[in-house]
């Protein structure tokens, strides 16, 4: 206790502590108030069928997302990202503590300060539950592991001016440590929260590749038993796969496969899109920073020194480049054949943060009050920008006909994307205050609905009020395929439920008489907001389920 509150005492540390817990609420008032999206609700169906692994992602988001409703007993979209709060604020003290092991102390609060900003970092990695927080989590604590076995001297003053110095070569010969096991598990551990930790350890063989100081660490035996701990790790992974013709790899690297011509006018969308989701007054300084540290190993590499006589901040530069560089060039370059999505190169640039906090340091010196307007400049825009959407899918400010609405409204709810996410507590009352559609819920066999994407979130709103199994009948059935069998429910009776655009498809309800004896409306549902209604749920009642439904996959 007296150690904390000495290191409290510092009015240095008070900003760190400020910082996380700062960020914490803000992250934690937007998750109370921010409706699931379709992958957070999809992901609190995989706690509810847990498996060594999954379909689409490793095994630790099912494990994140059962966290909240298993220690409240409650099922809401707080409880389901309460993980993610917490988790999220051990990534940012991880990384606080490896820029700190890596540059300073000024460098790390810098990089703190940078990384709770950035607002895809704070959605993806912070508020929302997703594959990419205990990737963070276990990502940054890799990071930090590396740190600890690769640079163990103290770091010395920072005095330089510049990312291109050139400090003393590392006089104590480097030995390879019991860390490189650790470092294996981690990776592991990484890879279990998403597939993109593969992408982390190949990082780290190749900055020991390139770096003829650390070469020496892809023989040692501790290495060897790095590598044995990380097959051990990720057992879960290969043990399903095994059992199911490997089908998540096959489907995840299918994504690589380029199904169209590449075209750089993509590729320059998917680079303007990524500085947008980091917001723009850090996006452009992270590549600005990620481009300079590049043409300063490249200078390095046809300079007369050659790469083992690389100075301690240049080998500190080339193992975040290593870690970074995959994911951000290679998904933006991905972007020019292929869809991808915002998050999958942001692991990288969540890496970057360390090069670019260092050199927020050198902007400190030249101009204090200049970086202080950026830093407080960006955080205000930011987070008013944040609370404004929030207030607009709560309450439809922007919506015509809300309550709320300001100057009247500018769209109607059809047009609205932010409709997309439902209010899960609505639908659960519209069932508990309907005792057709109670008895309909508790009488059924199996719920069952025509998106993968759906079915979580009709399962969030409906599994407190009954335990009645949920599935997907659609050609993507993504998870749904492994979570029962084609005949389970055959001669069973269903409910169909699903949003008031599909139901209005003839030719979407028709498919599904094929399968029942009778297929008929029992009910509806109106979810509002501000007042009016943006959406309607149909429920219907299927009689006797003739045959399976087929699946894809090959199952």
């Amino acid at each position: 206790m007296q150690t904390l509150q000495k290191w409290l005492a510092q009015k240095t540390n008070q900003s760190v502590l400020w910082w996380l817990l700062g960020g914490l609420l803000f992250r934690g008032f937007v998750a109370f108030w921010l409706y699931p999206g379709f992958d957070e609700a999809y992901y609190y169906l995989y706690s509810i069928h847990l498996d060594w692994s999954y379909f689409d992602h490793p095994v630790l988001v099912a494990l994140l997302t059962g966290f909240g409703p298993w220690l409240t007993g409650d099922v809401s979209q707080f409880t389901i990202r309460l993980g993610t709060l917490i988790l999220h604020t051990g990534s940012l003290i991880l990384l606080y503590l490896t820029s700190a092991k890596l540059f300073s102390e000024k460098a790390a609060r810098m990089t703190l300060a940078i990384a709770t900003l950035v607002p895809i970092f704070q959605v993806a990695f912070g508020i929302l539950t997703l594959p990419d927080v205990p990737l963070m989590f276990f990502w940054t604590a890799s990071l930090y592991c590396a740190a600890q076995e690769f640079f163990r001297q103290p770091t010395p003053s920072q005095n330089y001016s510049g990312l291109d110095i050139d400090e003393s070569q590392p006089s104590i010969p480097y030995q390879p440590s019991y860390r490189l096991a650790i470092l294996g598990v981690l990776v592991g551990l990484a890879c279990l929260g998403k597939y993109h930790g593969f992408v982390l350890g190949f990082g780290f063989v190749g900055f020991c590749l390139t770096s003829s100081r650390y070469r020496s660490a892809l023989l040692s035996p501790w290495a060897w038993l790095g590598v044995g701990l990380l097959i051990v790790t990720i057992f879960p992974i290969w043990f399903w796969n095994i059992q199911h013709d490997w089908v998540s790899f096959r489907f995840q690297l299918n994504r690589g496969v380029p199904h169209r011509e590449f075209s750089l006018l993509k590729v320059g969308i998917v680079f303007l899109s990524g500085v947008a989701y980091l917001f723009p007054t850090f996006g452009l300084p992270l590549w600005w920073v990620t481009l300079r540290s590049i043409q300063a190993q490249i200078r390095q590499l046809f300079s007369k020194k050659s790469w083992p006589e690389q100075s301690d901040f240049q080998q500190k530069q080339l193992l975040i480049l290593w870690v970074s560089l995959p994911l951000t060039l290679g998904f933006t370059l991905m972007g020019g054949y292929q869809q991808i999505l915002p998050t999958w190169p942001m692991p990288g640039f969540w890496s970057l943060t360390l090069l670019l906090g260092e050199q927020a340091v050198i902007w400190q010196q030249q101009s204090r009050r200049w970086v202080r307007r950026w830093l407080k400049g960006s955080g205000f825009f930011i987070g008013t920008c944040l609370l404004l959407a929030l207030l607009h899918v709560a309450t439809g400010t922007l919506q015509s006909g809300s309550r709320y609405a300001v100057m009247g409204g500018f769209w109607q709810p059809q047009d609205d994307p932010s409709t997309e996410l439902i209010d899960i507590q609505q639908l659960r009352r519209g069932f508990a205050e309907s005792p057709l559609l109670t008895k309909a819920l508790h009488d059924s066999g199996f719920i069952f609905t025509n998106g993968y994407y759906l079915a979580g979130q009709i399962a969030m709103a409906l599994t407190p009020l009954a335990h009645t199994p949920i599935t997907c009948f659609a050609p993507d059935m993504r998870g749904f395929a492994f979570w029962s069998k084609s005949e389970q429910w055959l001669g069973q009776d269903a409910l169909y439920i699903t949003l008031d655009r599909f139901y209005q498809k003839k030719e979407l309800t028709d498919r599904y008489r094929d399968y029942f004896k009778n297929l008929q409306e029992i009910g509806t549902v109106p979810i509002r907001r501000g007042g009016g209604v943006i959406e309607v749920i149909h429920v219907s009642q299927a009689k006797t389920l003739l045959k399976p439904y087929p699946r894809p996959y090959g199952i």
